[in-house]
């Protein structure tokens, strides 16, 4: 398998001054630690408004400034709110684009829709449209990406004229496209748009393989890609914090994973949130003695604990695992120290055979896949007949009473010599 480290840069109350800085500047040290180590991604949210459980609203200019202080490890966002209410999907298109260009190509394009109501409220956006949103703002991105130039859309969620979308990105025809996948039904959407499935949802082994079994099959069967190539993979996030003795490592980490899932619950399940006054650490601490145990189950606890958790994703057929290490108040060192054990004690013997996996892997889908994009029914490109002209503005200036005389004379200079080059060029 593969392995990444996941940031929703928690921040429980009460703040303190400096504190978001640390926090920010912390999770870039253990980044550039990572990256150091061998571990393959580093995954960053989006999210908006939710105090607390995640200050990552601008993942873009976070990885862009883990792209700097990085040499390897894979720059994943996880995920782009693609809805255009959120983001409109040009804008998009050109962040992961740049993004791309300076990491040397190392962006995956994880996408998403969310499901809290702070943020869907706070930017319009329909709760019963929105995974039709994300649809069509995705395939759209995806095709802005690659065309040139973007022939223009009239949609049911937004519009765009014929553009050409620069910079393109360095990898081709696009990044990896990746999915946000909360359950059974989302993860089997993401195999029939052939993405990857970013999978949050904590199951168990068990469980993992009935989801990888649906994706796969899916994904054989019935795919129709949404962008210009496929990404058939799977990850999956667990808790970690590792120490040789188990009862540490849970006396560093578990609150903090406890806390992910309760500040999580809070934004999105069973909570009442006032803004800027609602205090979440306090009424989980109130709820801590009632909270499940986790520990081994959830990646915590010695090396030993965890390569046998580890090893039962990997014989479900998990491409990757994805660990919550910053949550809660978790502490800067403590886990650095973990990274640096797992990376020491149990990520090489799961390395030692990952290339030819991949390799087998992909020669057995290689047939499926082909299948999946010959199904695919790409946008026309324009000839270059149909690319339409836009007159620059100061073409369609009619009062020019403003000017002095030297600058209408000046301007008419200019704009016959460029009337000239263009014909010229025709």
């Amino acid at each position: 398998m593969k392995f990444g480290i996941f940031y929703e840069h928690q921040l429980p109350r009460p703040w303190n001054e400096g504190d978001e800085l640390r926090l920010f500047q912390e999770a870039l040290d253990q980044v550039e630690l990572a990256d150091r180590l061998g571990i393959d991604f580093a995954w960053e949210v989006e999210h908006h408004f939710l105090e607390e459980y995640s200050h990552s609203s601008a993942p873009e200019v976070f990885l862009a400034a883990c792209s700097q202080r990085t040499k390897k490890i894979r720059l994943g966002h996880g995920i782009v709110q693609t809805p255009p209410g959120y983001n409109h999907p040009a804008r998009v298109a050109e962040r992961i684009a740049t993004l791309d260009l300076v990491s040397n190509g190392r962006v995956e394009f994880g996408t998403g829709e969310s499901s809290a109501i702070l943020e869907l409220g706070g930017f319009k956006v329909d709760v019963a449209s929105k995974r039709e949103a994300w649809h069509e703002a995705t395939e759209q991105i995806a095709n802005m990406l690659t065309m040139d130039p973007y022939p223009g859309f009239q949609g049911k969620f937004f519009d765009m004229p014929c553009r050409n979308i620069v910079p393109k990105p360095a990898q081709k025809p696009h990044p990896p496209l990746w999915l946000a996948c909360s359950n059974r039904e989302t993860i089997k959407l993401a195999a029939r748009c052939g993405m990857g499935a970013l999978t949050f949802a904590f199951v168990d082994t068990a469980e993992a393989k009935k989801w990888v079994d649906d994706y796969y099959r899916i994904l054989k069967e019935e795919c129709v890609p949404i962008g210009h190539a496929i990404n058939p993979n799977i990850a999956m996030v667990t808790g970690f914090s590792l120490h040789e003795d188990a009862e540490e490592a849970k006396r560093r980490g578990q609150d903090g994973f406890r806390f992910f899932g309760f500040g999580l619950g809070h934004h999105y399940i069973f909570g009442e949130h006032k803004p800027g006054r609602t205090d979440i650490w306090k009424a989980f601490e109130k709820a801590r003695p009632m909270l499940p145990d986790d520990g081994a189950n959830r990646g915590i606890g010695t090396p030993d604990e965890l390569r046998a958790h580890l090893g039962g994703f990997a014989e479900a057929g998990v491409d990757q695992v994805t660990f919550i290490q910053q949550g809660g108040r978790n502490r800067h060192e403590h886990i650095c120290e973990s990274l640096e054990l797992f990376a020491e004690r149990v990520m090489p013997e799961f390395k030692e055979e990952e290339a030819e996996r991949e390799r087998n892997k992909m020669e057995e889908l290689a047939p499926y896949l082909e299948a999946a994009m010959s199904r695919k029914q790409k946008m026309k490109e324009l000839s270059d007949d149909e690319i339409p002209t836009f007159p620059a503005l100061g073409r369609q200036i009619t009062d020019q009473s403003a000017l002095t005389a030297e600058q209408r004379e000046n301007m008419e200079k200019v704009r016959a010599a460029g009337e000239k080059a263009f014909e010229d060029q025709r």
